[in-house]
């Protein structure tokens, strides 16, 4: 048995090249460059990864969850990033930086975060999926076929230890708890939650027959910190594989539907999810459509053995070509729904601004019939 060894993901958005396409390779630089001077010391190993105009900080180390010197080197990195970013005129530079100084932790002040500490096994496989233009509940059906559904992951069926079943943390955005269920036993029950995207984030999973987490997800969402829409959250997720847990292709699998997420255009718009080679993850069609990469590492002592691009493959090429036709169909609807998100999503864009120019200009029906049907002349009931 080793001593733990704790994997931090922390990503942000602060500063598009060009518009929301793309990350300036000069803050790349800065952020590799400060990750790197902390190898041997706070970290035992970091890589930069990128997704759309998100900044990817993957950081490995010993001091666990949460802990205030991680998150600082986080934060200012990704601050050394923005710095550049409003020095080259990005777009929207240090628009996820929600705050004015560091307060022991990134967690509610606009960083996505997403972090685990365990002991390696003899191998360890590790996937981070990075996505773009899109909320963080588009992890919870991936998450769900992954590990609690057999027609994608035989593991469940035919693996001693994985077919015990997973436990699966659910955070209530909305009242800010957490729910833990069992599967298979509380599999309804838990669809009953995680289908609803926009509040029950899936933040944790463990597996049963060792009481060891298997997945973690970012569970931040950017219009709580700023009460306002100024990007979407594009979330990270951490999902360890094989020996009991689900097989790298089971993992994979669950990303060949390409099914649909809030964000897109102006965080308001349902669009289908993209898995993309790290060179063609680049949302430019309508700022899109979402988009995420699959980053695959082998940890070694801590160290980092990667990243392999996952998605670079043609056995993806059917998923991305279906994007691409729910793509037009969605976009045909243009400001109608379903493309455009429900009304409660809308409150937190710029919409409600709009809105307000006509508010005064609303009159009341003070003469509304009793009952459906009342006055024509036919019984309705």
């Amino acid at each position: 048995m080793g001593s733990p060894v704790t994997l931090s993901v922390i990503k942000a958005d602060v500063g598009g090249y060009v518009g929301h396409s793309r990350v300036h390779p000069e803050m790349l630089a800065k952020a590799e460059e400060l990750l790197q001077q902390q190898r041997g010391k706070l970290l035992i190993d970091s890589t930069v990864l990128v997704c759309g105009d998100d900044i990817d900080l993957v950081m490995t180390h010993e001091r666990g969850n949460d802990h205030p010197a991680i998150h600082q080197l986080a934060w200012d990195t990704l601050t050394a990033a923005a710095d550049i970013a409003h020095r080259l005129k990005m777009y929207g530079a240090g628009q996820d930086l929600q705050a004015d100084a560091f307060s022991g932790n990134v967690k509610g002040m606009g960083p996505g975060v997403a972090e685990m500490t365990f002991i390696e096994r003899p191998s360890e496989p590790i996937l981070i999926f990075c996505a773009d233009k899109c909320a963080p509940g588009a992890w919870n059906l991936p998450l769900y076929k992954m590990f609690a559904d057999p027609m994608n992951s035989p593991g469940l069926v035919i693996d001693t230890k994985m077919n015990q079943g997973a436990t699966f943390e659910v955070f209530d955005a909305v009242e800010g708890k957490s729910l833990k269920l069992n599967t298979p036993e509380e599999v309804y029950l838990l669809l009953t939650f995680i289908g609803s995207t926009g509040r029950y984030l899936i933040k944790n999973i463990y597996m049963r027959f060792c009481n060891d987490v298997a997945a973690t997800g970012s569970v931040q969402r950017l219009k709580d910190v700023a009460g306002r829409y100024i990007g979407k959250d594009d979330p990270v997720l951490v999902v360890r594989g094989q020996a009991g847990f689900p097989a790298l292709g089971e993992i994979t699998e669950a990303f060949t539907l390409g099914h649909t997420t809030a964000g897109w255009m102006r965080g308001s718009h349902q669009g289908p999810l993209m898995p993309c080679s790290f060179d063609t993850a680049r949302p430019v069609r309508f700022d899109g459509p979402p988009r995420v990469i699959c980053a695959g590492f082998q940890l070694a002592h801590g160290k980092l053995l990667g990243p392999v691009d996952i998605f670079d493959n043609p056995a993806f090429d059917r998923t991305r070509a279906r994007c691409n036709a729910v793509a037009d169909y969605l976009r045909a609807h243009g400001v109608f729904e379903p493309h455009r998100l429900h009304p409660e999503e809308m409150e937190y864009t710029t919409l409600p601004e709009v809105q307000k120019q006509v508010a005064h200009r609303w009159e009341s029906e003070d003469k509304l019939p009793s009952k459906v049907g009342a006055g024509v002349g036919g019984d309705f009931d």
